[in-house]
Parts: C-alpha cells; structure tokens; sequence
C-alpha cells in the first residue's frame, strides 16, 4: 500500500469511492432515504473543489487502485475519512489515520477533531477519540445521525 497526497487528477475517484462507501458499508446504520440524502453529497463539485483546494488530501492506493482517502481541514479538523467497500478491516483507516495524526503533531496541534458517522464511531474510538457530542444534521431535508468527537493530542 502506498499512501500519498492527493491531487486533482484523484478526484474523480474519491467521489465515487465516497458514494460506494456510504451505499455499502453504511447500510446497517442508516436507513435508505438517509443514504441517499448523504451520497447526494457528491454531487457538489464546488464543495469537492473546496476539499482539493484548501485541505490537506491524502490517498491511500493497492495495486493501483485508491483503496481510501483522508482529508484534514484547518490544521486539525478530519474532514472526509473512507475506506474502499472492498478494503474494509485491512487496517487502511488505521495507517490513514497515523499519517494524519502525524501531520497534526508537526503542525503542533493539541487535538484533533471530527464529526463521524455512527459507522465510523467505533473506529475513532479505538483511535482515542471521545464523543463530545451527538448531533442531528439535516441534509437535503433529511436527518442523520452523526458525533462530534475529538482527541487530545497530549495525552
């Protein structure tokens, strides 16, 4: 595996990796209009232009093929954080997760933030993250669930 930053020429594939992520490994957790309502998200190509611009983007590839993507917002903010349907528990969140902390350390931040999906809840929690905490977003007029967590960085 090889983990890199991300470019512009990654982007097409990030978003369909976000939309077969979400419709898969999110079904147990969110109900189909909800899926629906957060896939939808990929079609803000002014938004995924925003995250490419001013976040710091990081691909995770197998053979070629982008098998995650990570992004961070404001020095400290994990703002996109999604594993291939077909790489799920082969620790590439894990490794995602360690570079980006590592960005973090050198940027000298003391923690670092998220807002997670129920999905992803757990992951983050083995990372030493804590729920600060749940919160109801409405996307398209639709509710999902999701939680404001964080870790202190010092600890």
């Amino acid at each position: 595996m090889i983990i890199r930053k991300g470019n512009i020429s990654d982007l097409s594939e990030m978003r369909r990796l976000f939309t077969d992520t979400i419709t898969s490994v999110c079904k147990n957790d969110y109900n189909s209009e909800q899926i629906e309502a957060w896939r939808s998200g990929t079609e803000n190509e002014e938004r995924w232009m925003q995250v490419m611009d001013s976040q710091f983007v990081i691909v995770a590839k197998i053979n070629g093929q982008m098998a995650g993507f990570c992004t961070l917002e404001r020095g400290n903010y994990i703002d996109l954080l999604f594993v291939h349907k077909d790489f799920q528990h082969q620790g590439i969140a894990r490794k995602m997760y360690t570079f980006i902390e590592q960005e973090v350390t050198i940027r000298k931040e003391k923690t670092l933030a998220a807002d997670v999906s129920k999905t992803a809840r757990p992951f983050f929690e083995k990372m030493g993250f804590r729920v600060i905490t749940e919160q109801t977003v409405n996307v398209k007029g639709i509710d999902l669930t999701n939680y404001k967590m964080e870790k202190d960085l010092n600890s």
